[in-house]
């Protein structure tokens, strides 16, 4: 998950009505005859002001990071919801529709961007800008659209920080049951409410920058160690099932959609980077970036179902032995994931403070307005994780409700508007694979929400 999972940088404001599509338009010159411009005189990475642009390390580190998360530790607990068989051709084909989607979105991104003569936009402008530049029955549609990406983004990051709250009390209340201290989890959320309340405190990014390092550092601790305890003594695979029932893969879905919605860290990569035509193509940033991704999420997952098979928990570091050393791996990752929550909370924040602050009209409210609405958004976080303390229904549900959407409902639909009606290919191809990647999205958000409520409701 990224600290910003929303541009840097952004273009112009785009006009109120329609976008022009049309490849050339003619300009007026006072010494002769029009001559024509065309779109692709004007390239968006040259007209970008980077003050600080990013390498191509720079961004790799940066997707790595945007991806990597609590998610992964969830796999295994994915796994025992698909089967140890199936559960690694499901992941690998997930990881390449998620990564396919996110070229999806970076290319339609750049078309608009060309079309509308703006250097870079963000999710919620290009599904705005497609809407506007689609089939003239859906254009009134464009500010919804904008609005309701805009929704997802934020009841996504939420629940991703929901899902930090409960992680975080989860693995410090098994910590101290070394020390013969048990307290109920809620105690620890309560405990942990006002700590979490000053972290996301922080205003700007800039301050966050060293925790970003530190929670990294201590992330890749804690994998190192749970990679050294579920390689150990492993059981022979016939003592797991290799595929696991009907009823149990919309909770596989929900879960591993979760650990690969990365999409909205891709538009903010590739719009700071120093070369951004590196950032796509088969050997560029994203594809090297996901197929490492994918590699650990299937490692994880094969190799933590295979050792703790159907007693698998929602996080991973809960199956530690209680060792001193297992001990430290959850100690560590909590510490980590608590670092990280004031960057997961910055995107929600930063989409719901101007909407807010633009209803207010007193000076004393706008004095005290903006920490309100983050005590306020950190509040819901909270009561989500008390209510629902279990991490991983709360971890299915988030990914199958929201993650889904933005991961493989949203882009398809944007390629659709953006290269209607005749820059889909030969026979359309482009529209019916997209209608293929949508149908299945929607199939999985529908069922995926309605196991992972069922789920929750049994065990409560």
């Amino acid at each position: 998950m990224s600290d910003e999972k929303q541009p840097l940088l952004t273009g112009p404001n785009s006009p109120e009505n329609v976008i022009e599509i049309q490849s050339t338009e003619p300009v007026i010159n006072d010494d002769g005859p029009s001559t024509e411009k065309t779109k692709g005189d004007y390239c968006p990475a040259s007209e970008r002001c980077l003050e600080y642009p990013t390498s191509n390390f720079d961004t790799m580190i940066h997707l790595l990071k945007g991806n990597i998360g609590t998610g992964i530790l969830a796999m295994p607990d994915a796994f025992k919801n698909a089967g140890l068989i199936f559960g690694v051709f499901c992941t690998l084909i997930m990881g390449a529709m998620c990564t396919h989607c996110m070229h999806i979105l970076v290319q339609c991104s750049h078309e608009l961007c060309i079309r509308s003569e703006k250097p870079a936009l963000s999710f919620s402008e290009v599904i705005e800008d497609s809407f506007l530049s689609g089939p003239i029955v859906f254009r009134p549609y464009a500010k919804k659209m904008r609005a309701l990406v805009n929704i997802f983004l934020v009841i996504t990051q939420l629940g991703f920080c929901c899902v930090y709250f409960l992680f975080v009390a989860t693995n410090l209340q098994d910590t101290m049951h070394l020390f013969r201290i048990n307290l109920s989890v809620h105690l620890y959320l309560t405990l942990l409410f006002p700590l979490i309340v000053a972290l996301a405190m922080v205003k700007n990014l800039k301050y966050l920058t060293p925790v970003s390092l530190v929670a990294s550092i201590m992330t890749a601790w804690g994998l190192a160690i749970t990679f050294y305890y579920i390689l150990q003594d492993l059981p022979h695979s016939k003592e797991v099932n290799p595929i696991a029932t009907w009823h149990q893969l919309p909770l596989y879905f929900g879960t591993a959609i979760y650990a690969f919605e990365g999409i909205g860290v891709v538009l903010p990569l590739e719009n700071n980077m120093k070369t951004p035509e590196d950032f796509g193509g088969w050997n560029g940033v994203l594809n090297t970036g996901m197929v490492i991704v994918a590699a650990l999420y299937t490692a994880v997952g094969f190799f933590g179902y295979l050792k703790y098979g159907d007693s698998v928990q929602g996080s991973i570091t809960l199956n530690l032995p209680n060792t001193l050393l297992a001990q430290s791996v959850r100690f560590v990752m909590a510490a980590a994931i608590f670092l990280s929550y004031g960057l997961q909370f910055y995107v929600p924040m930063n989409i719901v403070w101007p909407y807010v602050k633009s209803k207010l009209s007193s000076e004393n409210a706008l004095k005290h307005g903006e920490a309100m609405t983050r005590i306020a958004l950190i509040s819901i976080t909270f009561l989500a994780a008390a209510m629902i303390p279990n991490l991983s229904g709360i971890i299915s549900l988030v990914g199958a409700f929201s993650s889904s959407a933005l991961a493989l409902i949203f882009p398809p639909l944007i390629e659709i508007m953006t290269f209607w009606p005749d820059q889909l290919g030969k026979n359309d191809w482009k529209f019916w694979k997209d209608i293929v990647i949508i149908v299945f999205g929607v199939t999985g958000f529908l069922f995926g929400t309605y196991t992972s409520i069922e789920n929750i409701l049994i065990k409560s």
